[in-house]
């Protein structure tokens, strides 16, 4: 494995030719045609619904932990040790860390969703906007006219 020098990656990125690392923005073509970012980049509803399942599977996961936790610290409850009251800190930072979890996640589901559903419906328009112009300013034919099926 070679490393590359300081001046030498520098050199590469002010001639835009990055050393060893490559860069493609999402509305690029895969063959640097631009426009269009091609089969890999499209909004797709089921994906952003299945997120959200997804969330609201974690959400249930970590409320069942959450009550074996609840669960486990009641048998913690010693009185006059200090190690005890160390694991009382300890249980009342985490109950607080994922209670907050469940309410980040909970609350993520609906905005999952509608991003999902607000980038196939900006998808759909913005297909309609262009086949409507495709329409409107059609190509002229080729110059020299039909080749007669040559």
């Amino acid at each position: 494995m070679s490393m590359t020098s300081f001046d030498a990656e520098w050199a590469g990125l002010k001639q835009g030719t990055p050393s060893g690392a490559q860069m493609r923005l999402a509305s690029a073509a895969p063959d640097g045609g631009g426009g269009g970012g091609g089969e890999d980049l499209k909004s797709d509803l089921a994906v952003w619904k299945k997120g959200s399942e997804d969330v609201g599977e974690l959400v249930t996961a970590v409320k069942k932990a959450l009550t074996e936790f609840e669960t486990g610290q009641k048998g913690a409850a010693v009185t006059g040790v200090e190690s005890a009251a160390a694991q009382g800190e300890l249980y009342t930072s985490w109950k607080t860390y994922l209670d907050s979890l469940v309410g980040k996640c909970t609350r993520l589901q609906g905005p999952m969703i509608s991003a999902g559903k607000g980038q196939v419906s900006n998808d759909e328009t913005l297909r309609g906007d262009f086949a409507r112009m495709n329409d409107t300013y059609k190509d002229t034919p080729a110059t020299g006219g039909n080749d007669g099926g040559r």
